[in-house]
């Protein structure tokens, strides 16, 4: 049975390479020479690696943890043991968050994408326009009136 974790990472990378024509060490070392020339490349190249370095992390943490398993005498699990397997949650949250990244950096169809030109950031118009009403709060006015039930 193949191993998941590991199919996360090569699924995401040929969808890279799929998507420059191009194996992606190539795609690196173009990112490498140039990397103002495409912001897209340049920040799925950026991901992709941090991705790669979680899932060994993940490789390394599982190995510790099945190693550790397989010296444990009783059922209970101890606290370093319990320490590892908290160690591997960590990773498979960052790995997959990280993937998550991936995944939507690929999709042009994604929220808030708006096509080839939103890399280049959001127009002038959006820029100048307040995303929320930014007119001052109106102050209660200086009398306070008694509370409910509150002897008078």
């Amino acid at each position: 049975m193949p191993d998941t974790s590991e199919d996360v990472v090569s699924v995401l990378t040929e969808r890279i390479e799929e998507r420059f024509q191009m194996p992606l060490a190539d795609l690196r070392r173009a990112v490498e020479e140039a990397p103002q020339a495409d912001a897209e490349a340049t920040a799925l190249v950026h991901w992709h690696g941090l991705l790669t370095d979680t899932q060994q992390a993940l490789d390394t943490a599982e190995d510790a943890l099945v190693e550790a398993l397989g010296t444990q005498l009783c059922d209970a699990l101890d606290g370093p043991v319990m320490e590892l397997a908290h160690q591997v949650n960590s990773a498979v949250a960052s790995r997959d968050g990280r993937a998550m990244v991936v995944n939507y950096l690929l999709d042009p169809n994604a929220p808030g994408k708006r096509g080839p030109g939103a890399w280049r950031g959001a127009s002038p118009a959006v820029r100048r326009a307040p995303a929320l009403p930014t007119s001052p709060p109106t102050l209660p006015s200086a009398r306070n009136p008694t509370a409910r039930g509150a002897a008078r």
